[in-house]
Parts: structure tokens; sequence; C-alpha cells
């Protein structure tokens, strides 16, 4: 069942039901061009086995960056950039997998050093601790419609420059995730009040970049199946918002949940949870985070479904999809220490690593700090940081570094960061 092909709306044939999650990589060039690491590591994950691969956040807009090192398409590429991206993508799709390009801007969830006041749809700062994002600026009209206008571009140049679909990242609390949810979108214009304004804004852009692509490119989207949050976009918000995706000719829709405030993406907990009406309790509790919720989707459209998070096992995965709740199984941390477990289980392994077991920076015998809820999501946090350092050293080696610390991680990831955000700030200087 995982290795039967898929054949999307708009013609796409995925050659099984695997993908490779977007990950955030943070190996583009201080101009957010693609370079040779990020071929190297997509050369490994090419070879991996997954029907389709979705790079990590390919940002529209170079002031809202989810992390320094994203790809940026933020002005219609130029003939060094698509040389850059066929590059990349040719490496990529070397194996015969597809490959997607997730277009993202991060709003309000751009960190400080990138930019001290992002937009957002509204001035509500984000409810974390530490002072890692400033204070958000509400978008104006017009800065709204150039931002519809961006997506579509970037889709376009990712078209020019040989991906073979594009996914609208709406999900984690990201710009278009902000729009959807009443907490962070309190405008009273057309953008802004009821579920039909909020999620204006996701289907314009939904409609610019299909008709920037045109009919055969395949065209995602990412959404949250709620944030997790009170006062936030609920599930039943989610279920009217897929309906009229498939409406507007999305031809796959990936089921993912939470924000920065409440990472149920991460497996833990934030501020403020709050369950759903209507979903098994199961759901946040086993190994597949958002399959009820998918197969609940399931019965109200007929659009293939996506779901990423917490599989590790073969059984569950076609469990998922004999259940009619997903289409396609979605991985992610596994592939960063088992870059050839598609493969693998593809040809009958029964589960995958589980890397993360041990990760964080607190041992064992200062576990308790865990249970202030502020400390376990920094924790959390550290524990990604050693993924991102799996990431990195693919990218530069072809192998993972599983022996890596956690703390070894973080201050790698964070000095790169600071020497990427100063050459960056040089090369636009001289641009």
């Amino acid at each position: 069942m995982l290795d039967q092909p898929l054949t999307l709306p708009c013609g796409a044939v995925l050659p099984n039901r695997l993908a490779k999650a977007a990950m955030t990589e943070g190996l583009a060039d201080p101009l957010g061009r693609p370079t040779a690491e990020l071929e190297q590591l997509y050369r490994v994950w090419g070879a991996g086995g997954c029907g389709m691969l979705l790079s990590g956040n390919v940002q529209v807009d170079g002031d809202h960056l989810e992390r320094p090192g994203n790809v940026i398409l933020d002005r219609p590429a130029d003939g060094a950039m698509v040389d850059a991206l066929r590059r990349w993508t040719g490496v990529a799709k070397a194996g015969g997998s597809a490959f997607w390009a997730q277009l993202s801007h991060a709003g309000r969830q751009t960190m400080k050093p990138v930019n001290p006041h992002p937009k957002a749809p509204s001035a509500v700062k984000l409810g974390l601790p530490g002072g890692q994002f400033g204070e958000p600026v509400a978008l104006t009209e017009t800065e709204i419609t150039d931002l519809i206008a961006r997506f579509a571009s970037a889709a376009h140049s990712c078209r020019e420059g040989g991906f073979d679909g594009a996914q609208i990242h709406a999900a984690h609390g990201y710009l278009i995730s902000q729009f959807l949810s009443p907490r962070s979108n309190q405008r009273s214009d057309q953008w802004g009040g009821s579920l039909e304004n909020r999620a204006r804004f996701l289907r314009a852009v939904v409609k610019a970049t299909r008709a920037a692509v045109g009919p055969k490119f395949a065209l995602s989207v990412k959404l949250n199946s709620a944030d997790f949050q009170k006062g936030g976009f609920a599930f039943e918000d989610s279920q009217t918002v897929v309906g009229w995706l498939a409406e507007d000719g999305v031809d796959l829709i990936e089921i993912s949940g939470g924000t920065y405030e409440q990472p149920k993406l991460l497996g833990i907990e934030g501020l403020e949870p709050v369950e759903q009406p209507g979903v098994k309790p199961s759901t946040l509790a086993r190994e597949a985070y958002f399959v009820d919720f998918a197969l609940a989707m399931k019965e109200a459209v007929k659009v293939p479904l996506m779901v990423t998070g917490g599989f590790r096992s073969r059984a569950a995965m076609e469990e998922a999809l004999a259940r009619g709740a997903a289409d396609v199984i979605g991985l992610g941390r596994p592939l960063c220490v088992e870059p050839d477990g598609a493969a693998r289980i593809l040809a009958g392994a029964e589960s995958l690593l589980r890397a993360e077991a041990g990760l964080g920076l607190f041992p064992a015998w200062l576990s308790f700090l865990k249970s202030v809820p502020a400390l376990r999501a920094i924790d959390s946090f550290a524990g990604q940081y050693w993924f991102y350092a799996q990431i990195s050293a693919l990218g530069q080696t072809g192998l993972t570094a599983p022996e890596r610390s956690v703390l070894a991680a973080l201050r790698e990831v964070e000095g790169g960061n600071k020497r990427w955000l100063g050459e960056r700030a040089a090369a636009i200087g001289q641009r």
C-alpha cells in the first residue's frame, strides 16, 4: 500500500505514499540562494526512497525569515537564482522523487535579530517569554496585496527552477496562520473578523499562485487542524477552510497543528492548551498525532490529505492509509538520522529509528525542571537544534552526526545564525 503511486487532481503522480516533510535547513547563502550544502542534503534525501520531497521554508520576504539561512524568493528569480534552483532540484529529483517548495512568511514569528518589528495581521505580540520576538506592526491593505503577489511570484520562480509543485505554508503560527487565528488577527476590515474574512488572505494567495503556475503544477497547502489554544483557530474552522480550499483547486492538503505558543507539532506543551470537540483523545497520545483530525476532514472533502507528525512504525503508516485518514504519510525528524528510512520501510522494515529519546538540555537528574512549562518548552526547542545540526552535517558531509550533544548543537546553530546575519547585512549593503 505504501508503495502505490498517487495521482493528484492536477495530473501529477507521486511514485509512492511517503514524503519527506518540510524541515528548516538553514543552508542558503547570505543572499538566500541554494548552496552546494543544500544540494548535498537533497542528494541524500532524494536517494532515500520518498516519493515526494518538501523543501524547508522558502521565504517570500527576506525581512521575515523563519530562521537565518532560509532560501529567499522575494523578487522574480534572475538567471543566477534560476540556475541555483535548477542545480538544487536536479539532484533532489535524480532518484525519481518529486520535489516541491514550501513557500512561507514568518510574520510575527520572525526573530528579533532578523527583524525587531515584523509585519503581521495585527499588532499582537507573540506570547512567549524570553524576548526573542519583536513588537509586530499591522500590515496595511497595500502591503497585504503585495504579499499575495509575492507568493505567486515565488511559486512561478520555483516552477522555472525545476520544482514539481509548491506548498503554501498556512500552519504553525506563521503569517497565513496568523490571519486565520482570531487570537492574532484582530482586524476589523475585509481581512479580519469572520472566518470568511480571516481566510480571505489564504484563498487569495492560492488563487494568485494557481494563476501564476498554471493548472498542471502541483499546489498544496499546509494547514493547522487546530491551534490548540483557547480562542484560536479551531478544528471546526479548519474543516470549513479545507472545504474552501477544495473549491479553490488545491491538489493536496497537509494536516498539522500548533504554533510557537502551542507547539503540538513538536510534541510539547505551550500556553493554554485546549482539546478539540469531536476528535478522539487518542490523537494527542499515540504515534500519529493528527490522524483523527484528518479522518474527520476526509468525511467532508475528497482532496488528498498528507498527515505528518509522529509516524515511526510501518503498521501505523499502513493503518492511516487503510482507514482513509491519509493519502500521503509525511516523515520528518526520523529522516534527519536515517535519511534512507523511507526506502527501508518500503523494503519491509517494521519501524524507523527514535533518535529523539533522551535529547534535551536537562539531564535525567534535572528532569524536575521540566515541570515548569517555560523550561519544558526551552528544553524541547533546544532538542530541536540537535536535528538542525544533523541536517547541517548531512549537507556538509552527507553523513549524520549522532554523537553531537544538544549543547554543542545549540552553540553551533546559534553561532552560525549570527555569522549568517552579519554576512547578509554586508552582502545586501554591497548589492
